[in-house]
């Protein structure tokens, strides 16, 4: 599009017929002197060659040569400057297209490159044309470039070399460009067209923010070279990257149009600088909350330390990561550092190691295993001067000075430089750990982390981690994880996919397979609901491990419509720094109903549920199991539930709320009910029918309580005459409490239904 049709502008200088007195023999300012009657020029009105011309003898080393017209000058203006000439007599000389550039305040702008190249003048009467293309921009074919400083300029040419020679020259023409480089048609704007320069040192910051300002809807192009943006930029209109930007750690580069992993890829010439870039922005930038990964794989080398890249430890607002890919490859930088050191641990002080060894090399953030370390204890901060740790849990048997091992792992994405992090998402995100390393590591502090619609896709050690109170209120949502270690029998297995120490967590309809745990839960409050964790193996009469562990002892947590496949589900309280029963609630709070559990390739001795007390005069308080399939699918497994009485046992005769029916039995040897209706049949009058249900009974519990006895047909006696009396009964007889007397005022036989519990319901 040609801006003297567009917008007017005048171009053309006049020619020589109109008067020498419109052409200078300095710069074209006014004042300098003309042409007009100097001796050494004369206009010639018939040349063979060019019709009317200019004659001029070069008097002086450089001869000037400028149009007193304006000629006008803009960013994207690009003007075509071209001149005919040839020598008549005496000395040859060097020409050259030549201009002066002048800003708004009529000043000569220096920065502007306002000679074109020398031609030397090869003969006498041969015609030699002269062109060069002036314009605002650094591109190609440019070979004045004047930058966007300029507003006008005054064009002509140089003679140059010998004096005394004399040459005609043609009329000079200037003509818009423009087009040759981009149009007024097109929907986009060019940030050369506004100085920006490309050599990768040159700050091009204000031009980019220029070519932004000028787009007004239109696209933004940033053509091929290496920019330097020295400082924060925003382009309000959409960006199209040719070329690649270079940004400092600290400035960020926030594109409101096209916020995207394809726009930041191409800004800084690879997808992990471009995703680098485009999170921090995210953290940021108000206008969008979305990072989409465009379906693009992100090959990382590293750990990506995210409070690091966004530069900030504290954010609240809601911020989705989605749709991509992550990957890494074997590198040095995703090793575990491990370190084993001396330290006291007093269980008045439960959630810190004191006069810790070797403090300064035990990294934030490590896991925590000795003696009397529960699973999943992690270090929250260290202070290096008092020579102690803070721990995201108490230990429960680690008492005095001892050895311990702390191993930090690696993380594709690290949020524990956070010390607060709220409402992050990530969704549709595959992670690829190729055993190298683990997945994502929580913030600190934070809630209501988010992750649904993700694949993490063998872990080294851990899918999820939560080193603090970064998971108050995580939710996982239909997620796939997949183990590193699926041809190891289940015991060798270490693994884990996520743990948590916050209340609330929220885990639901996700798969994971052959892991050690798929959960170690330490807070309260939790929903398990349409989840498959699968802990099975190859191994015949194979050892099988928890699935799900809950060490809060009572942690108000529900299972329904679970696939609990090959695991187990296990009730600790190896966080309890005194884990003997003192004056607080025991284990409890559970409610597991609507449940699918099988086991295949195990022996007898597996069970579903499992209490594992590390200290006396704990019991059950609030347990309900009700509505499940219990299934084995190869062999009979003898029961559903057990005690753990490796370290302690529980208090069977304050078992309260505890409620185990409507639950479907195949493959279990012995079904277990509370409350258990039995049918009693006495075939020899006595006064004192004993009531052994004691099989049923769950978790080695007591006949506590019986609800109901109900006559089927008529008690007799000996003789057969009816006898209409009625029974009371007595409670917890026998060895270990386990059976349940009826009292008759005579003797009697017959049959009778007898409702009977574990527990106390109250």
């Amino acid at each position: 599009m040609n801006k003297a049709i567009t917008e007017g502008l005048v171009l053309m200088p006049p020619p020589f017929s109109a008067g020498l007195n419109l052409w200078s023999k300095a710069n074209g300012e006014p004042g300098d002197a003309s042409y007009a009657g100097q001796p050494n020029a004369a206009f010639v009105p018939a040349d063979q060659d060019f019709g009317g011309c200019l004659e001029l003898q070069k008097t002086t080393a450089t001869l000037k040569l400028r149009c007193f017209q304006q000629i006008p000058m803009q960013p994207g203006l690009y003007l075509r400057v071209t001149v005919r000439l040839k020598a008549i007599s005496g000395a040859l000389p060097s020409a050259r297209i030549a201009g002066w550039a002048g800003s708004g305040s009529g000043s000569n702008v220096a920065t502007a490159d306002q000679q074109g190249d020398l031609v030397a003048l090869p003969g006498y009467g041969s015609v030699v044309t002269l062109s060069a293309i002036v314009g605002s921009g650094n591109r190609p074919g440019v070979d004045m470039v004047w930058g966007t400083a300029p507003v006008y300029g005054h064009f002509g040419i140089d003679l140059t070399g010998p004096t005394g020679g004399v040459v005609r020259i043609d009329d000079i023409t200037i003509e818009d460009v423009t087009e040759v480089f981009h149009s007024e048609m097109f929907d986009w704007v060019d940030v050369r067209d506004y100085g920006a320069i490309g050599d990768g040192i040159t700050d091009d910051r204000a031009a980019f923010d220029a070519a932004d300002a000028a787009a007004a809807g239109k696209r933004v192009v940033v053509s091929p070279g290496s920019y330097y943006i020295g400082s924060h930029l925003t382009f309000e209109n959409p960006v199209q990257f040719e070329g690649t930007i270079t940004m400092p750690d600290s400035q960020r580069l926030a594109c409101t149009r096209n916020f995207n992993l394809d726009t930041y890829s191409a800004a800084f010439g690879s997808e992990l600088g471009g995703f680098k870039k485009a999170l921090q922005a995210l953290f940021y930038f108000t206008d969008h909350v979305v990072l989409d990964l465009n379906g693009r794989r992100i090959e990382l080398t590293e750990p990506l330390d995210i409070a690091a890249i966004a530069q900030i430890t504290s954010f609240s607002e809601r911020r989705v990561l989605t749709n991509g890919q992550f990957t890494c490859s074997a590198a040095p930088s995703w090793a575990t550092q491990t370190v084993t050191a001396v330290a006291t641990y007093a269980t008045s002080a439960p959630n810190t190691l004191s006069a810790v060894a070797n403090i300064a090399s035990i990294p934030v953030g490590s896991l925590v295993s000795g003696t009397g370390v529960g699973r999943e204890v992690y270090v929250t901060s260290r202070n290096v001067a008092a020579g102690t740790l803070t721990l995201s849990q108490p230990m429960w048997a680690a008492a005095g000075t001892r050895s311990f091992t702390f191993n930090r792992f690696t993380y594709m994405l690290d949020f524990s430089g956070f010390s607060q992090l709220s409402r992050f998402e990530i969704s549709n995100i595959e992670f690829l750990c190729g055993a190298n390393t683990s997945g994502i590591n929580l913030a600190i502090t934070g809630s209501v982390f988010r992750l649904y619609d993700c694949t993490i896709n063998r872990p080294k050690h851990r899918a999820i981690t939560s080193t603090g109170q970064g998971c108050q209120d995580l939710q996982i949502d239909r997620c796939e994880f997949i183990s590193s270690e699926m041809g190891l029998p289940a015991q060798n297995r270490s693994s884990i996919v996520f743990n948590s120490n916050g209340n609330d967590v929220k885990i639901r309809n996700n798969r994971a397979a052959r892991f050690a745990h798929f959960g170690v839960v330490a807070g309260t409050g939790g929903i398990f609901a349409g989840n498959h964790f699968f802990g099975g193996d190859d191994e015949t009469l194979g050892v099988r491990r928890a699935g799900v562990v809950l060490t809060a002892i009572n942690c108000k947590t529900f299972f329904t419509g679970n696939y609990i496949d090959n695991s187990f589900l296990e009730l600790s309280n190896e966080h309890d720094a005194n884990p003997a029963f003192g004056s607080e609630y025991s284990f409890g709070g559970v409610t597991i109903t609507g449940n699918v559990f099988t086991a295949q390739g195990v022996s007898a001795a597996f069970n579903w549920i499992v209490v594992t007390p590390r200290g006396s005069g704990h019991f059950l308080s609030g347990l309900t199991v009700t509505s499940n399939v219990f299934r084995a699918r190869d062999s009979e497994v003898q029961r559903v539930e057990i005690v753990d009485t490796s370290y302690s046992t529980l208090s069977t005769n304050s078992f309260r709320n505890v409620t185990f029916e409507s639950n479907t039995f195949n493959g279990i040897s012995q079904p277990t009910v509370s409350p258990v209706l039995v049918e009693h049949v006495q075939g020899t009058a006595a006064d004192t029918w004993s009531i052994d249900v004691s099989a049923y009974l769950p978790f080695g519990g007591r006949a506590r309580n019986v609800t109901a006895v109900v006559p089927e047909g008529a008690l007799t006696n000996d003789s057969g005459t009816p006898q209409f009396v009625s029974a009371y009964a007595l409670v917890e007889q026998g060895t270990g409490g386990k059976l349940a007397s009826l009292k008759w005022p005579s003797a009697v036989k017959g049959k009778v239904q007898v409702t009977l519990r574990v527990d106390n319901p109250l």
